[in-house]
This record gives C-alpha cells, sequence and structure tokens, in this order.
C-alpha cells in the first residue's frame, strides 16, 4: 500500500510541479540513431567533472569521433534544470548527473534509459567490481541500474593537522558532535582570518540540508515516523538544530549561509578554516597540492556521531540517460568510458591520482599509486561507505529510504523550503524554534498525500 501511494505521489508531484510528463513512456527503439557525432551533457559543477571536461576532446572524442557539448552547472542550478528537462520531456540532454535521490523516483516514473542491459553485455566494463551500495543507490525498484556511478561518497570531518598542532590538541579518529563544537572554540582564530569549522549553510535540500540531516539523524531526530507523523518540531529535531545552528553562528566561517560544498571547499583548502565536515569525495581536491594549499597537511576522522554507531551520509553521482535522447548508442559510449577502470588510470596519470572519481570500483582501492595518494583517507571512505545506512540512519523505523534525504518526490521542494527557514536562523532572522515550526507546517502538508 505504501509504494502504491508513493507512486501516486510521485505522479501528482509532476502534474502539480513538473509540467505535461505525459512522454514518459518513449520507447527504445524510437530514442536511438547511429553516428551521432555529438552528444549534448548536462552535469554538476564539482571538480571530477571539471576534470573529465579537460579530457574528453584528446581522449574519449579522438578514440570515438564523439564530440561532447558540456553544460556544467553549480549544484542547485544543476538540480532545477535538470530536473525540468528530464521531467517535462523536454530532450536537451543526452546525458545528465543526478543522483540517489533521482535514481529510483525517476526510474519508476519511466524517465531514464535503463543500464544494467549495457554494463552486462560489455565484460570490459566489468560490472561486478562496482561497489554494491553504489549499485543499489543507482538502481530502480526492478534491480536493474539506471544510473552509472561516476563516484560514490559517504561524510567524514577533516581537519587542518598542523592548527591543531599549533594549539596543542587532538582529534579523536571517531569524535561526537560535542567534541567537536569544544575543539572548533579552541581553534577558532577569526582575529587572523580562520574559521573554528566549515559547515554548509546554503539553502537547497542537497546542500545545507544534507549535512543537517545526518545530524538530526545521529541526535534521534527524523523527518518522518514510520507512520509519516511529520517530526520537525520534535525536540531531537530542535536540539540537532540548534546545535548545528549555534556552531556555525560561532565557529563556522564567514557567510555561513551562503557556503554550500563548493565554498567550503574553497575556504578549508585555502587554510581558512580548521575543520570541515563533508563528503568524502572532497578530500581528492584537498589533497591535490595543485589546488590546495593544505594538501599533505590535513587528518581524516569519520563523520561526528551524538546517539548513533555512524552518521554518514550515502550517496553517488551518476550519469543518466534521459529516454528522450536520440543517440542512445553514443551517449552510453560516453558514460562506459566516464565510469571505466581505464578513465581511473587516465586520471590519476594525467592529473593526479588523488583526482581519480574514487568510491565506486572495488579495484580502485587496489592500484598502488592511488592507494598512496589516498591513504589518508581511503579506508575510512570505503568504511563509511559500507556503514552508511539508507534504511535505518537513525534510532526510528521510517517511512522512506534516505540518510540525507527522504526518497519521496516532494522532499526536493520540501527540503529546499525548510533549508530556507534554516537559513534565516543561521543569519539571525528567525530563532531555531520559529524555523522549524515553519517547517513543521511544510512537512505536515506532504503527509497528508501519504497518511
Amino acid at each position: 500500500m505504501r509504494k502504491t501511494r508513493v507512486a501516486i505521489a510521485a505522479l501528482a508531484a509532476c502534474a502539480l510541479t513538473l509540467g505535461a510528463c505525459s512522454g514518459a513512456g518513449t520507447s527504445d527503439e524510437t530514442s536511438t540513431s547511429e553516428g551521432a557525432s555529438e552528444i549534448t551533457v548536462l552535469m554538476v559543477g564539482n571538480p571530477q567533472m571539471e576534470d573529465i571536461q579537460k579530457l574528453t576532446a584528446d581522449n574519449f572524442t579522438k578514440q570515438t569521433g564523439i564530440t561532447v557539448k558540456y553544460t556544467i552547472l553549480p549544484e542547485n542550478e544543476l538540480r532545477d534544470k535538470v530536473t525540468q528537462d528530464v521531467a517535462n520531456q523536454g530532450g536537451q540532454y543526452d546525458v545528465v548527473t543526478i543522483g540517489a535521490y533521482e535514481v529510483p523516483i525517476w526510474s519508476k516514473n519511466g524517465w531514464l534509459h535503463e543500464l544494467s542491459t549495457q554494463m552486462d553485455a560489455d565484460a570490459a566494463y566489468d560490472k561486478a567490481d562496482l561497489l554494491k551500495p553504489m549499485v543499489t543507490v543507482a538502481s530502480g525498484e526492478d534491480g536493474k541500474m539506471y544510473g552509472a556511478p561516476f563516484y560514490g561518497e559517504s561524510s567524514l570531518l577533516m581537519y587542518n593537522k598542523e592548527m591543531f598542532e599549533a594549539k596543542g590538541l587532538t582529534m579523536p579518529e571517531k569524535p561526537t558532535w560535542q567534541q567537536v563544537a569544544d575543539l572548533a572554540a579552541k581553534v577558532d582564530d577569526k582575529a587572523n582570518g580562520t574559521a573554528g569549522i566549515c559547515l554548509r549553510g546554503l539553502p537547497g535540500w542537497g546542500e545545507g540540508i544534507a549535512s543537517l540531516t545526518t545530524i538530526v539523524n545521529t541526535y534521534g531526530g527524523t523527518w518522518f515516523e514510520k507512520d509519516w507523523t511529520p517530526k520537525l518540531n520534535a525536540p531531537e529535531f530542535k536540539e540537532a538544530t540548534k546545535f548545528y545552528v549555534d556552531l556555525a553562528r560561532a565557529h563556522g566561517e564567514p557567510g555561513v549561509a551562503q557556503s554550500g560544498f563548493t565554498e567550503c571547499l574553497n575556504i578549508f583548502s585555502q587554510g581558512k578554516s580548521a575543520m570541515w565536515y563533508d563528503a568524502t569525495s572532497a578530500a581528492g581536491t584537498v589533497e591535490d597540492p595543485n589546488a590546495s594549499k593544505v594538501a599533505g597537511k590535513v587528518g581524516y576522522v569519520y563523520a561526528p556521531v551524538n546517539k548513533t554507531e555512524h552518521s554518514g551520509w550515502l550517496w553517488s553521482w551518476d550519469w543518466a540517460m534521459p529516454k528522450t535522447t536520440k543517440k542512445a548508442d553514443a551517449s552510453w559510449k560516453f558514460i562506459s568510458w566516464a565510469t571505466s577502470k581505464e578513465y581511473e588510470q587516465l586520471v590519476g596519470k594525467e592529473l593526479g591520482w588523488s583526482r581519480v572519481p574514487a568510491g565506486k570500483r572495488t579495484s580502485t582501492y587496489s592500484i598502488p599509486e592511488y592507494k598512496e595518494s589516498a591513504k589518508a583517507f581511503a579506508d575510512i571512505t570505503l568504511d563509511s561507505i559500507a556503514n552508511a545506512d539508507p534504511v535505518n540512519p537513525g534510532l526510528q523505523e521510517r517511512p522512506a529510504t534516505g540518510v540525507q534525504f527522504v526518497a519521496i518526490p516532494e522532499f526536493q521542494d520540501l527540503g529546499t523550503k525548510v533549508s530556507q527557514e534554516i537559513a534565516a536562523a543561521l543569519t539571525g532572522q528567525k530563532t531555531v524554534d520559529q524555523a522549524l515550526d515553519a517547517g513543521q507546517k511544510l512537512a505536515e502538508d506532504v503527509a497528508k498525500k501519504y497518511k
């Protein structure tokens, strides 16, 4: 019954917020064409995506004759653009980057090509080499893969070892959030332009809300109980949010309400923050001396906890093929190249081994050069990915899967609107209680569709 309601809600959300979705049933037979000389790719503007743009012409295009026209956007803009194009069957792009949130919902709506057939048919692709958690989050309810993982991640805490040593401080391997707050107070040096910690505060369900929700989980809170009762103004959710807001306001980076992944990556890499809680995938850029002033000076520990044993999120950025593409063969050639073992070798040799898009293949962690470059964070990354539980990420049963999100179509809008309320608390325009009371009302509206 719950699955039926989710399906109905997905269609309703499509009709209400995304416009005409009737073209979702486009058949494979009408969506392919031979001899395609150019494909269009829409992707998020993260370092790994910027790297593939640099390498495409001299490698993929040279090998296949297929030109790739890239559009790169910041995360929030990417999510809006890709949703509008794919859900409305716009057909502007042949390949897009989406993630663990979109794949199961969009595949169920019939918006994506399944990719398992191509993967299974290509022995060299070695589908069995993909990490099981990444296969799971890139698959639909039918068990087929609709996304090909470009890189996978959990979350961890990074800290500047030189700053800690200068203060005589020690970071536990598995810190609590309270320990992190205490350390942030001691290492904070705003007089010299250094924040105690960098935290995402930028509005967006995949930006500030991702980090905050992991804190909510480990504090014993949840967005919804098993019966879809919203819990945003419950004591546990409030305690976690107050902790997050107080820590960010007291010891976070300047302009925290405008800081997302990209901003914190720049702040931490420039030595302007002593700690940073974010994606494991960020470590590769942090350790690249061509992109980071703190390369070789960073320590990595597990995502901080409170009441749970683990609290890291689970995500993959996946290449997906909208059903509307008329260049499916060429698109698959690009996707298979971009997610292959050979591509990882290319990145390592051409750009540096720390920049390999990791977290998706078992074999990556057997490459001697990668093991050496990633020795400070590779084991924590793999262990955090393995221990991230999208079914039971907190202390109570959930009505939908997801560690740092709720896997329902409405969460894209709900999470973003709540994040705007939290941003108002970060800037002092509202109290946390006011922000969460407003969020509770929004969640109650969503819950009515599922109860």
